[in-house]
């Protein structure tokens, strides 16, 4: 343990103090971080030996990825949101199920070995995209307001409303609830999942705000403690939705826009520190990911696997995108970056992990499937996030 923790610290340590450097280049924190457990886990150096069993990579991704969901609404410009809604809506509401579609369509024709279901649970797992890796996107000053908050809002909300969807193919696969029609049931889980997610991120985030302004006024708030109020609300908007059976990314991501609101001109001190926890809970989810769960995976990748986790970050992900935003006035070229920039994260890592659970016959070959696409699209985006702002900038600025 104190080897581990040796070699974790020193490596946040050594991170910390370049990563400013690092993130004007096209290497991206989830692809250092991921890199490092890999070469350190058991698959290669060794020194590094972390027994985290799923459920404690589930809980680790999912902490993680609900304070990121938080910080980054509260970061949202509301104005710009307000006035370019329809680009997340587009998003949400046709992007989304065409991508599921699609995916399922691709699943059918590359796998041999997967049932309808199973298919159907891999297309919807690898539908939601990652706030965090695309952080380089949709915090770039240079990208368009309405595409850094319409892929922000998406990117927000698109794993929330993945997670009842993801229910209701493993019930069918389980066999459970035959007697209700799969459209009602998707339905409820759906309602169920959001309402109870906006309505303790709202509420919750109301009470908080108030109590935050009161005691502050006060002055009962010390210097020392300022910056931890803002972790334990997004922890607590996640857990007490997940405890109340609705989704916990939903109420984060609802909680932190109000809080960005209410907070107004105070949020970026309130914020700080719930940023930094969130970079520093992520660097543990990718070192982990990389040395728990890359090495194991690799020797499933088949060609199959290759094949579909590259058409799911390209045409499974563009195409959908692509025509949902006809006619909302985005330029081609902006679609296709908007396209592009479907990062997969931890949310797809969160759903694995839920899947892996249930005992499927083709659970391996899922595993397999969502690593290879996560890993690829670590480096993929990564690798392309700079050169590609730097280029719709450009573009943007010659044809105005």
């Amino acid at each position: 343990m104190y080897e581990n923790l040796t070699i974790l610290a020193a490596f946040v340590f050594l991170y910390s103090i370049v990563a400013g450097r690092l993130e004007r280049t096209p290497i991206n924190g989830a692809l250092v971080f991921t890199a490092f457990g890999l070469a350190f886990g058991p698959i290669a150096i060794g020194l590094l030996d972390l027994d985290v069993d799923t459920e404690g990579l589930r809980t680790l991704a999912e902490l993680t990825l609900a304070l990121v969901l938080f910080t980054d609404a509260s970061n949202a410009n509301l104005g710009v949101l307000k006035s370019s809604i329809r680009i997340p809506r587009r998003l949400l509401l046709v992007g989304l199920p065409l991508t599921i579609l699609l995916g399922f369509g691709a699943g059918v024709l590359v796998f041999d070995d997967l049932g309808l279901l199973e298919i159907a649970i891999l297309a919807t797992m690898l539908a939601p995209t990652d706030a965090a890796l695309g952080k380089a996107v949709v915090t770039a000053e240079s990208v368009p307001s309405n595409i850094r908050e319409g892929l922000n809002v998406e990117s927000g909300l698109n794993d929330g409303i993945c997670v009842p969807i993801l229910f209701v193919f493993l019930a069918l696969v389980a066999g459970s609830n035959a007697q209700d029609s799969t459209g009602a049931l998707a339905l409820h889980l759906l309602a169920e999942e959001i309402g109870i997610g906006v309505a303790v991120g709202v509420g919750l985030t109301l009470a908080a705000a108030w109590l935050l302004k009161a005691c502050g006024g006060r002055g009962w708030i010390t210097e020392t403690w300022r910056q931890l109020p803002v972790v334990a609300l997004a922890m607590a908007c996640f857990a007490l939705a997940q405890a109340l059976g609705g989704s916990g990314f939903i109420a984060a991501f609802a909680g932190g826009l109000l809080f960005g609101w209410l907070a107004k001109s105070q949020k970026h001190a309130l914020l700080l520190a719930a940023e930094g926890t969130g970079d520093t809970l992520a660097l543990l989810t990718w070192v982990v990911f990389g040395a728990a769960v890359v090495g194991q995976a690799i020797g499933g990748f088949s060609w199959a696997v290759v094949v579909y986790a590259l058409l799911s970050l390209t045409l499974i992900r563009m195409l959908p995108v692509f025509l949902a935003l006809i006619g909302t006035g985005v330029r081609n070229d902006e679609k296709l970056f908007m396209g592009w920039f479907g990062p997969r994260g931890l949310a797809s890592i969160v759903f694995i992990v839920i899947v892996l659970g249930e005992n499927l016959p083709g659970a391996q070959t899922l595993a397999s499937t969502v690593v290879c696409t996560v890993v690829l699209s670590i480096i993929g985006h990564g690798l392309s996030a700079n050169p590609l702002v730097a280029a719709l900038a450009g573009r943007k600025t010659r044809t105005d």
